[in-house]
């Protein structure tokens, strides 16, 4: 995975998600460029667009890194229109929110517009020796039953070290559904622009 320039390659456009805090900035520019990053909260969004590679064809995964504070949250919806999938980030070490992420990832996945899209979880900070286990998140969070429609995987991983962030995006790279049709990134850029910057000024 790498940066790319060419406008030829198929976009796909992810969704990275979760609560304020649980790191999705921070392992966004860990996977982008190895290196660690000192992050504020993420008020409004980043997009990075990184290279991976699907069935041998180069193709351009288009991240959407959106805040999750509560406030941030309730314009998600204004940025899942065209999405093909969804990275779920959650922070394992953060035992006092996990019912909480729990809560606000079921709420995202009923969104008409994401019915169906792939899911991966990434289960963040697994650094910290007294993270919750990818087992006892999965049950924590039921994934089976809120997942039960769509195709699913659960990562563990570190945005500190840079462990598992790789194989949790060659995963959502690998469930990811094609379009036939791949708009540009200016062309989304327009769109949430236009609907999630007035809904703000409301």
């Amino acid at each position: 995975m790498g940066q790319t320039g060419s406008r030829q390659k198929p976009e796909v456009r992810i969704l990275l998600l979760g609560l304020d805090g649980a790191g999705k900035s921070t392992l966004l520019y860990k996977l982008k460029y190895n290196e660690s990053f000192h992050t504020v909260p993420t008020i409004g969004f980043n997009v990075e667009m990184i290279e991976a590679k699907k069935s041998r064809e180069k193709i351009a995964l288009t991240l959407w890194d959106v805040g999750g504070q509560d406030e941030m949250r309730k314009h998600w919806k204004n940025f899942y229109q065209d999405s093909a999938g969804i990275v779920f980030v959650v922070d394992s070490s953060d035992f006092k929110r996990l019912d909480e992420a729990k809560r606000v990832l079921e709420q995202t996945l009923k969104s008409d517009h994401l019915r169906g899209l792939p899911v991966v979880v990434l289960a963040n900070k697994q650094d910290i020796e007294e993270a919750k286990t990818v087992k006892e998140i999965t049950e924590r969070f039921n994934l089976r039953k809120i997942c039960s429609d769509r195709d699913w995987f659960i990562q563990p991983c570190s945005s500190l070290t840079g462990a598992g962030l790789v194989d949790g995006f060659r995963r959502m790279v690998h469930l990811v559904k094609m379009k036939p049709e791949d708009n540009t990134i200016k062309e989304t850029m327009k769109h949430i622009r236009s609907k999630s910057m007035m809904s703000m000024k409301k």
